[in-house]
């Protein structure tokens, strides 16, 4: 028997981050949530958050290009875009990298049957 976690089990246990207001803001029409681990990868280290990086700004990059990537994804419940993001070391010797996040927006079934959104790495899902 394989364990599942309901929507709200997964939101509750914080496996799911409920982005859902921001998301309204961008256009998402139903309830969305990030993956712990995308939640986790965007969250800025002291020396990015002195760099100008904050949660918000980060977590606003990828919402926005997931509702670039529903818009051309048309009617399909799964689609995929990459959001770049800037990082860095917090240890000596301080190097700055930018990466290419490749992440997946998936619309499928609530815990009532209800269209959600869920946006994380494809692994996530």
């Amino acid at each position: 028997m394989i364990y599942a976690y309901t929507r709200s089990q997964a939101l509750e246990d914080g496996v799911l981050v409920d982005v859902s207001e921001m998301a309204s803001e961008a256009g998402f029409r139903y309830p969305t949530a990030i993956t712990a681990d995308l939640h986790a990868r965007i969250t800025p280290n002291e020396r990015e958050k002195a760099f100008g990086q904050s949660y918000e700004g980060r977590l606003w990059d990828v919402i926005f290009l997931a509702s670039f990537a529903a818009r051309r994804s048309d009617t399909q419940d799964r689609c995929s875009f990459e959001v770049g993001l800037f990082e860095a070391d917090e240890a000596f010797p301080h190097r700055t990298h930018r990466y290419t996040l490749s992440l997946w927006m998936v619309v499928g079934p609530g815990d009532q049957g209800e269209p959600v959104i869920t946006i994380g790495f494809p692994e996530d899902f």
